[in-house]
């Protein structure tokens, strides 16, 4: 009894001892948590993360001055072979919808005419069928198409503001002229049109390092952004260590480019009627003849070229004739003044308007390369007569275009003066400088 008494004494006090060890532990646990200190955010942090929760909460964006608080914004481009359709089938828009809007379309855009690679915004509705309730189209950098898909549909084109930034660009010549003009902030186009102007005066193959180039232009801007030069005022250019002048002048008929005496940078006729092309046949007085296999007088040059390759006139003048012969297949012939006229053979169709008694300005597109008449392939046979009988194109001394008359040189001479002060003013060191001048802005058949 006595040792049964002692066992159950010793059990009560292991339980005890174990209960007290507990509680022990689990208030130092305690104590030891709420001793750590509490990191305490400054009262800024706090009001910083709370604007940004509101910022999240802001209105919905305007797309195409359309409000998107209530649709889905998706943005792609046209792939290659996509239709108007088949983009819409996938927003609940069925193919005889598709035919309406088309319909509604005409006259204003052709729908059939999306181009891949080109934008779109499509806007469709929170549900569970995402049905599209707009569709914009931008055919170009310029205009976009708004197709209203809802109720009735409605299409409507909306033109961009473009304004027209007056900028100046200088440099050295590095390589290329090319590549010394792109280097210096300038675009192909504008590389293009400088070579235009001085093909006549400069052997531009010839240019070397060193040589200096300066040019005062427009630039085509939408939305801040560059989208191409709309005009080409001056140039200047120094080739080993002569200066030339490009001043552009209108004296009535179009701007021109003349240097500091009022002579024009241009022959009266370009050198060729194709822009890429390659001489397949030389004026002889004696060739073989690959249609009529005998030897005969070849009277003209003929240039290969792809089927379709714009044609132009290497002149200004009146269309003598414009029509369809047996040998000559679809042909152009040109009157250019009582000295000069060229004929242009062979084309695959003649462009839009062409017809006898039409105005053409030199390196207007009168037809397209082709093969018909007698054509093994398509090409083009260019004639070029000088006091009504045909000479060797090539090989003919060409006169320069008009200068600048007695009623016009004191207006030119003002402006020479202008634009001389200008191109010494432009520093050669800063490649593509700030504008100098912002114009109205302007839409785009005013540009």
């Amino acid at each position: 009894m006595f040792n049964s008494n002692k066992g159950l004494a010793t059990l009560i006090a292991l339980l005890v001892l174990i209960f007290f060890s507990a509680e022990y532990a689990l208030q130092f646990s305690t104590e030891s948590l709420m001793a750590q200190p509490q990191e305490v955010l400054p009262e800024s942090e706090i009001e910083e993360e709370v604007e940004e929760e509101e910022e999240e909460k802001g209105p919905a964006p305007i797309v195409y001055g359309i409000p998107t608080d209530s649709l889905e914004i998706v943005e792609a481009e046209i792939k290659r072979g996509e239709s108007l359709s088949e983009i819409l089938s996938h927003y609940n828009i069925t193919p005889a919808q598709v035919d309406q809007l088309a319909k509604k379309s005409k006259g204003i855009f052709n729908v059939r005419g999306i181009a891949a690679n080109r934008s779109y915004t499509l806007l469709h509705a929170l549900d569970s069928a995402q049905t599209a309730q707009y569709f914009i189209y931008e055919p170009n950098n310029i205009e976009y198409i708004v197709y209203d898909l809802r109720c009735e549909m409605t299409v409507t084109k909306v033109e961009r503001e473009m304004e027209v930034l007056e900028r100046t660009l200088a440099g050295e010549i590095k390589s290329s002229l090319f590549e010394s003009i792109v280097a210096a902030g300038g675009s192909p186009q504008l590389v293009n049109k400088f070579a235009d102007i001085y093909a006549w005066r400069l052997n531009l193959n010839r240019i070397q390092p060193g040589d200096k180039f300066k040019l005062i232009y427009d630039e085509k801007v939408v939305n801040g952004t560059t989208i191409g030069f709309s005009n080409l005022k001056a140039a200047f250019f120094e080739h080993r260590g002569e200066p030339l002048y490009a001043i552009g002048f209108d004296q009535g008929d179009g701007v021109s480019y003349y240097d500091q005496e009022g002579k024009s940078l241009k022959k009266a006729f370009l050198k060729e009627p194709l822009e890429y092309s390659r001489i397949s046949s030389r004026f002889s007085k004696r060739r073989f003849h690959p249609v009529q296999k005998r030897y005969k007088a070849h009277l003209g040059t003929d240039f290969a070229a792809p089927r379709g390759t714009p044609i132009r006139t290497v002149g200004d003048g009146v269309v003598l004739e414009a029509r369809y012969t047996r040998g000559n297949g679809y042909y152009v012939k040109i009157k250019h003044n009582k000295t000069y006229t060229t004929q242009y053979l062979h084309m695959s169709k003649f462009a839009k308007g062409m017809r006898a008694g039409k105005r053409v300005k030199q390196g207007q597109t009168i037809g397209y390369v082709g093969s018909t008449g007698l054509a093994t392939g398509p090409h083009l046979c260019y004639r070029f007569w000088k006091n009504g009988k045909q000479v060797d194109a090539l090989s003919a001394k060409l006169p320069l275009a008009n200068p600048i008359t007695k009623k016009h040189r004191s207006e030119f001479e003002e402006i020479k003066e202008e634009t001389v002060k200008r191109m010494e003013a432009i520093e050669l060191s800063n490649a593509k400088q700030d504008m100098l001048a912002t114009n109205e802005a302007k839409k785009p058949e005013d540009a």
